[in-house]
């Protein structure tokens, strides 16, 4: 298990799971994310706990400034990070038309531009040492037309399996961990009630079990984790349908 976990949109969701669940095996973490108070709390449950140094590190992954305090503490070479967790992430309206453009670049920039650079600045440290573990927290939306969402996803699933598989020779491998609609308050922070999102009972997962199978499969060294047999299944007949239709079921409800 890492050492030393940087996690980033630690302050809720499933950046909350993965720091109560790395940090019960051992792990001391960094947490990133805007909300310095939020993170605080988040921080003090670990600590009370697991026992685990915790670090708080409150920042905007989109503001240029911010982000460099971040890279700048992936790259620390005297306090290394084992795990880098790219998590951050928010949605918007499938209407990319109707949208903001303003909006939809700090999405862009957030879901691509920021992983990106983590993952860049963490690969420096983790080559020289040997090991070393990136996990990046996509979607199942990036195997299925759905806006800018599903492309910045599936850029992050494509570029995960590329670079694990070219360091993970060199003891460094990288995980897209990408889990279909999951309970957490990402669909609440986009105005949608509980319950109105359109989407079966069935189809929902637990963050624990996401963040578990996810955490797994990284230990495995895996480059794409979908966790849950039905989006599996899911995923599979999306590369069979036709484009058309694989649009309208991309436009169900919000994953993740």
């Amino acid at each position: 298990m890492a050492r030393t976990a940087l996690i980033t949109g630690a302050s809720s969701g499933l950046g909350v799971e993965f720091a109560r669940q790395l940090a019960a095996k051992g792990a001391d973490l960094v947490l990133v994310a805007r909300d310095a108070e939020s993170l605080e709390r988040v921080a003090d449950e670990v600590r009370a706990k697991t026992g685990r140094t915790v670090e708080v590190l409150a920042a905007d992954l989109v503001d240029p400034a911010d982000l460099a305090r971040v890279t700048a503490r992936v790259a620390d070479a005297e306090h290394p990070i084992d795990l880098l967790v790219n998590n951050a992430g928010f949605g918007l309206p499938l209407d990319f038309a109707a949208n903001d453009i303003e909006d939809e670049a700090r999405h862009l920039a957030l879901h691509v531009e920021v992983p990106m650079r983590l993952s860049h600045a963490a690969l420096q440290g983790m080559l020289a040492r040997g090991s070393g573990k990136i996990v990046n927290v996509a979607s199942v939306a990036g195997f299925i037309p759905r806006s800018t969402y599903g492309a910045c996803k599936g850029w992050l699933i494509s570029f995960s399996r590329w670079a694990n598989g070219r360091y993970r020779g060199e003891g460094v491998t990288t995980t897209a961990v990408c889990p279909g609609f999951t309970h957490t308050d990402f669909h609440a922070r986009m105005g949608l009630p509980k319950g109105q999102e359109g989407i079966k009972p069935f189809m929902w997962l637990d963050a624990r079990t996401v963040v578990s199978q996810g955490l797994r499969d990284a230990a495995r060294g895996k480059a794409v984790s979908v966790p849950s047999l039905r989006y599996k299944t899911l995923v599979g007949l999306s590369r069979l349908a036709p484009p058309s239709l694989a649009a309208r079921v991309g436009e169900q409800g919000r994953s993740r």
